[in-house]
């Protein structure tokens, strides 16, 4: 029995770069040739990074809470604008991170019918969420009340409370985010931490770093707007605080969103990935070359393979299916993210490859044996 997609992509070659018409599925719940899929998550171990962030969310949900409720003390008593921006930032962020919870539970669903590759995107999704709540709640009302206070000065009331609370709150994020970059640098392999967050495929940890790193930022930026506030004796510079912090939050809440609207069209596995599961295709006889393939990221832990592969003309049937189940465990053994992976067996004529297919780019990262 061959399991090959059930819709091939407009374009896809052949043998020798020909049509491939529309495939059969295998029966459901069986295992058919390349189309091997790991069983569901109950009674498995979780994958590589499975627990990857979650102790960095919950840090920073432990933390803002109480910074929150120390800002919105101190706004009370001073009247600060910055205070008060700062109070919503940090109910915004402890929002995200029960959104980021949120969606680690719900992606843990084991699939159905309807969602036969499992939830894991939802993760992604409520990633997203995130970024929309950090831009409309935290920036916009930070802009708004720096508008606001600088049209409409009044002064800081007791400006030593709110010293004592910014200091706290200072304390308090740096402690969220050195357990942010804890996990973070065992993550991210080498990579420095622009390109960490633009290629991390689980969104918890970049989020938080993100967060962390605009809420420290922001608490700096509201010490110096009540500084001159103090100095000067103009309420202006409360509210330039504000607006300040306002226009960082947009910012990091723009990038974020970025990063999640491509994770949720689906990324492609990292090259290091892709190139481990073409090696692993090609370890064995069975396969001459792995001819094109395509990746995607079902979840942070989940990878769906499919590739066209060839295999040796002269082959029966019975030996190209033991060779496909035998280079399908090849690859779950070198790449165990790699959950469902689909093989079609073909045969290789190089004169009529399309070198401009992303999918046959990503098989040539490696010289062919």
């Amino acid at each position: 029995m061959i399991a090959v997609d059930q819709q091939p992509a407009a374009g896809d070659r052949g043998a020798g770069g020909q049509q491939v018409p529309g495939g059969q599925q295998g029966p459901g719940g069986q295992r058919g040739l390349g189309g091997q899929q790991a069983p569901g998550r109950r009674g498995q171990a979780p994958a590589p990074g499975h627990s990857a962030g979650l102790t960095a969310v919950v840090a920073a949900l432990a933390a803002n809470l109480g910074i929150a409720a120390t800002k919105f003390v101190a706004f009370a008593i001073t009247g600060s604008a910055s205070m008060l921006a700062e109070g919503v930032h940090s109910v915004a962020d402890s929002a995200n991170q029960l959104l980021l919870l949120l969606g680690r539970n719900r992606a843990g669903r084991d699939r159905t019918e309807e969602h036969p590759f499992g939830f894991g995107r939802e993760r992604y999704f409520y990633a997203f969420v995130v970024a929309v709540v950090l831009f409309t709640v935290g920036a916009l009302f930070s802009v708004y009340e720096g508008i606001h206070k600088i049209t409409h000065p009044q002064p800081v009331r007791d400006p030593v409370v709110a010293f004592v609370v910014l200091v706290i709150a200072i304390a308090l994020e740096s402690l969220s985010l050195r357990t942010a970059v804890r996990e973070s640098s065992e993550q991210r392999n080498g990579d420095n931490w622009l390109e960490f967050i633009r290629r991390a495929k689980a969104p918890e940890l970049p989020a938080i770093l993100l967060e962390d790193m605009a809420a420290l930022a922001g608490l700096l930026l509201a010490t110096a707007g009540v500084a001159l506030t103090v100095i000067t004796g103009s309420g202006a510079w409360d509210g330039a605080g504000s607006l300040a912090i306002g226009v960082l939050l947009a910012g990091v809440a723009v990038v974020l969103a970025v990063e999640m609207k491509s994770l949720l069209i689906g990324e492609s596995a990292s090259a290091e990935v892709e190139r481990a599961i073409v090696t692993a295709l090609e370890a064995g006889p069975e396969v001459e070359c792995v001819i094109h393939m395509r990746t995607m990221h079902l979840g942070p832990e989940s990878v769906l393979v499919t590739a066209k592969i060839a295999v040796r003309p002269c082959d029966s049937a019975e030996e190209v299916a033991a060779g496909i189940d035998a280079a399908e465990r090849r690859v779950r053994a070198a790449v165990p993210i790699a959950k469902v992976i689909y093989l079609e067996p073909d045969l290789y004529r190089e004169s009529r490859a399309d070198a401009t297919d992303p999918a046959i780019r990503a098989v040539r990262r490696r010289p062919r044996r």
